[in-house]
């Protein structure tokens, strides 16, 4: 298997560095012609069909990488691609073959993808398979390679807003846990998203934040935020209208800066305190994910 191991750290050293990509345009894709090797010994000849095959087996994968307009393979000696694939194909026995796949981030300057995969059968049909599963694994390492990392998100504890009752010594045991239930709901929701990661509020000391009153603080869950080490703060507020009725709020501040970055607020729900979770999963769900898709 030693001539399907390329020399990829040398060509990682020699790719220039891609100019940036704008959004409007394809992202290009530089994929070279992949070698083909037979260590099988087989007495009869068949570099024909092998140079047929490996072709359609080129065309195909360049014809898959550019299917859905994301991507735009050019020539493989091209300087301003953001990525390069190689690769190559070894038939070691009469049913034995092995693909090997790599996928370079010119920009990054670092492998993406290294992949050696074996698949049995020398016929059009079996090349055919072979070129569809490593074109699906390829697709998937360039998507990787282009999201955005996740965004580190604080969210904290929902607070309530009960404009039903005169003012208590503190929150009902009931609406604490039902309130739990909420921020679970939420940050369980964001996590599964891919775009956030949920920084860990546990241990903030802030007296706004253990009094459940970073709705009044004028801001200041965004600088608590900014210590725990996270990019952006989510707040939400669930506020009684009834015991049958409530609204729901959210906000998210910039760590850094402050600035709301986005903020949703529901109409008026009927379920009471028991469909709290409810709510506000539907309501971050709607205003914040769904809206950024």
């Amino acid at each position: 298997m030693r001539r399907l191991i390329l020399p990829v750290l040398i060509l990682l050293a020699l790719i220039p560095g891609a100019r940036a990509q704008t959004t409007a345009q394809p992202v290009s894709v530089a994929v070279d012609d992949f070698s083909f090797t037979d260590t099988s010994a087989e007495p009869a000849d068949q570099t024909a069909a092998h140079e047929k095959r490996l072709k359609a087996f080129m065309v195909a994968l360049r014809r898959d990488i550019a299917a859905d307009g994301r991507y735009q393979p050019v020539p493989a000696m091209q300087a301003d691609a953001r990525f390069k694939i190689i690769g190559g194909v070894q038939k070691t026995s009469t049913l034995v073959q092995w693909a090997k796949a790599v996928v370079i981030d010119a920009t990054a300057k670092k492998i993406v993808l290294e992949r050696l995969y074996t698949f049995r059968g020398d016929t059009d049909e079996a090349w055919d398979h072979a070129e569809a599963f490593v074109s699906r694994e390829i697709r998937a390492a360039l998507d990787k390679a282009l999201a955005p990392a996740p965004i580190a998100l604080a969210v904290f504890d929902f607070e309530l807003e009960d404009t039903t009752a005169a003012p208590s010594s503190g929150l009902a045991a009931s609406d604490a846990a039902y309130l739990a239930e909420a921020t679970a709901g939420v940050r369980d929701l964001l996590a599964q998203s891919g775009r956030y990661r949920m920084i860990d509020v546990g241990g903030v000391g802030a007296e706004a934040a253990k009094a459940r009153k970073l709705r009044d603080c004028g801001g200041c869950e965004a600088a608590i935020a900014r210590e725990l080490g996270a990019d952006q703060s989510l707040i939400g507020v669930v506020r009684r209208v009834s015991r049958t009725e409530y609204t729901m709020g959210f906000q998210v501040r910039d760590a850094k800066t402050g600035a709301v970055v986005s903020r949703g607020d529901s109409g008026l729900r009927m379920g009471a305190d028991y469909s709290w979770k409810r709510g506000a999963v539907r309501l971050v769900g709607d205003q914040l994910v769904e809206a950024q898709r």
